[in-house]
């Protein structure tokens, strides 16, 4: 099926349905050019299907767009296998409206030129050649581009692995193919991390980060050399976890409570407020570890005079008395002003962290029936920011 935008020259018209033998076609014209297209009709409509889509204002680029998309779906209800563009006749806001509305829908565009030309710049009847023009948005994979950013800006790096298959599924240059086949190791490294599995996104970031940034220096594409400089530093951080492996960190608590950030960045608010839940026994057992060297689950960490207290970890019934004998052990300690001891002062009472908890325990990933409110997470959130716990940096976007 061919759409085709109508100006004042007939030939060149007659030239391109001579050459694409269409079995439809979907004139697009302005009330000035009607003319030619029903004498089209008149030479050329003995068993062709047509329709045309009439334009108040040729100059108007919005009502072309909005024609240009009628003639698709036109096409579409014949039910073409093919469709064509022709851009040649009307007004250059015609030929710009239509491929505006047809770029990335799957359509061929064509243009008629010629050899000689008058003087006034027209193609001299008998000199015009059909040129087939290439959707550019399909050679260069805008769409897949766009949805892969999108997808990993939303930190949904599985959609994001599909659209670079996509990609790489297109014929590319041998750069293109070494710079998409190494951001897809890098997005898998960005699943990884993201679901904690920090081992496996390590391995995946320096095997591809790398090469993936030296082809975006090659190509000079600054978004995606400042987004790949930004994971490297990132992946930093990821280091500074893997060096104690295992162990409650601060880094580790920076990268829970990022990891929460993003989960209520896709309105997912329960899975957002279980990490903030995780992170307040997480931020307790890390000031342990880093202040003190002891860990909770370990007791040969434990100084000889605070045996007791891993028993006492063991028995607690929830994470009120978790912090009550967390709070404990630092005065046993001689430890004074301590994390746990603020967080127990606010947890007992009246204080304000008893009733953030209660609104997490409420919840249907917890003990109750509710879904949690964008407001819940952020109450907790901002508590725990007050208290000196900061999630990591956010990962850039493209």
């Amino acid at each position: 099926m061919l759409i085709i935008t109508v100006g004042q020259t007939i030939e060149p018209l007659e030239f391109a349905l001579a050459e694409h033998t269409p079995q439809g076609v979907v004139f697009v014209a302005s009330q000035g050019s009607q003319a030619v297209s029903g004498k089209l009709i008149e030479r050329y409509g003995s068993g062709l299907r047509y329709h045309t889509l009439l334009l108040d204002n040729p100059e108007d680029l919005g009502e072309v767009f909005r024609k240009g998309r009628e003639a698709l779906q036109k096409a579409l209800e014949w039910e073409a296998r093919v469709v064509v563009a022709d851009i040649t006749g009307g007004t250059k806001t015609m030929s710009a409206g239509l491929v505006l509305a047809l770029t990335g829908q799957g359509v061929t565009f064509s243009y008629v030129g010629g050899t000689q030309r008058d003087a006034q710049g027209r193609v001299e009847s008998g000199a015009e050649r059909l040129r087939q023009l290439e959707d550019p948005t399909y050679r260069f994979g805008l769409r897949e581009w766009e949805g892969f950013r999108r997808a990993w800006n939303q930190a949904d790096f599985p959609a994001a692995q599909e659209f670079l298959a996509e990609l790489l599924a297109r014929p590319l240059t041998p750069s293109e193919k070494r710079f998409y086949g190494h951001l897809q190791g890098v997005t898998e490294g960005m699943l990884a991390w993201d679901l904690f599995r920090h081992k496996e996104a390590w391995r995946k970031l320096n095997e591809h980060l790398e090469p993936a940034l030296a082809t975006a220096e090659a190509w000079g594409h600054g978004a995606k050399v400042r987004v790949l400089q930004g994971l490297q530093e990132a992946q930093a951080r990821l280091r500074q976890i893997l060096d104690k492996e295992g162990k409650p960190t601060g880094a580790l608590l920076a990268d829970l409570l990022a990891n929460a950030e993003r989960r209520a960045a896709r309105g997912r608010y329960d899975d957002a407020l279980a990490r903030l839940y995780r992170a307040i026994e997480l931020a307790v057992e890390a000031d342990l570890y880093e202040q003190v060297g002891l860990l909770v689950e370990e007791p040969q960490t434990y100084p000889q005079a605070a045996q007791a207290f891993y028993r006492r970890f063991q028995q607690a019934g929830g994470l009120r008395e978790w912090i009550e004998v967390a709070a404990a052990l630092d005065g046993q300690l001689g430890r004074t002003g301590t994390l746990a001891q603020r967080l127990y002062a606010d947890y007992i009472g009246n204080g304000p962290l008893g009733d953030l908890v209660r609104k997490r325990n409420e919840s249907i990933l917890a003990h109750g029936t509710r879904p949690v409110a964008p407001e819940d997470y952020q109450a907790l959130r901002d508590y725990l920011q007050q208290n000196g716990l900061q999630p990591a940096p956010p990962w850039l976007q493209w």
